[in-house]
């Protein structure tokens, strides 16, 4: 698998998303785009001065759940949003100038146009689109990345059925492709001053490629519910 990441000019708040694709070089058959969701909130703008609102305030507005927490020594909130775990809602300050930029108002509708316009510009049959963002890991120092919405492939590939090193069917294990991609991406693409918030996948195994956008069954397909999840007894434990 190779990855490359692609230098951009600072974006700015209101920058068209076009122009900013405009900047990834040509692509070939089988590729797939790795890019950050905050270049697209930024374009698209999805942020708020932080003179106008309370950082928390904001929180409240954009999550779906938070969590109560009786200490909170760094500020920041767990909670959910689009069925995610992350931190605050998604909301971030880093690389930005005095504003709090949210999360798109439609991660999916954003990775389809963007499949689309880069699909129709390099005349591709396969082609995919994964929107990015910065993670946690329970119980790890540091954040990799995780994928907020995906276009033009399958999101998982499962083991199930299929032998093990003793011919043994394996019973449930699937491969979260779009949160390996992503996290791969992340590394590359960088936290700091890199301005480099794209990245190109080529040569990627056990992908499938799909010529349309996802179901509604599949955008749901990597989630698990809190009940199911094999962290529920953590989840549980957390006041709500």
């Amino acid at each position: 698998m190779y990855i490359k990441p692609v230098k951009t000019p600072r974006i700015e708040l209101n920058d068209s998303l076009n122009s900013v694709l405009d900047k990834i070089p040509e692509l070939k058959e089988n590729t797939i785009v790795a890019i950050t969701s905050k270049v697209i909130s930024i374009c698209e703008g999805r942020y708020e001065n932080k003179s106008e609102i309370d950082k928390y305030q904001l929180i409240k507005r954009e999550a779906d759940f938070i969590f109560p927490m009786e200490e909170n020594p760094y500020n920041i909130y767990l909670t959910i949003k689009n069925g995610i775990l992350i931190p605050s809602a998604g909301i971030d300050e880093s690389n930005t100038n005095n504003v709090y930029i949210m999360y798109p108002a439609d991660v999916w509708k954003s990775a389809e146009y963007i499949w689309i316009y880069l699909r129709e510009k390099y005349k591709l049959k396969n082609l995919g689109i994964i929107i990015t963002d910065s993670h946690t890991t329970i119980m790890r120092r540091g954040v990799t990345g995780i994928c907020l919405s995906w276009c033009g492939f399958s999101p998982l590939y499962s083991y199930i059925n299929k032998p093990d090193l003793y011919n043994r069917a394996l019973k449930v294990t699937q491969v979260n492709i779009v949160d390996a991609l992503a996290t791969s991406a992340v590394f590359l693409m960088g936290e700091g001053n890199e301005q480099t918030p794209i990245a190109i996948i080529e040569d990627i195994p056990r992908i499938k490629f799909l010529n349309r956008v996802p179901t509604l069954e599949e955008k749901s397909s990597i989630c698990i519910e809190k009940e199911e999840d094999l962290y529920y007894p953590i989840l549980n434990s957390l006041k709500q």
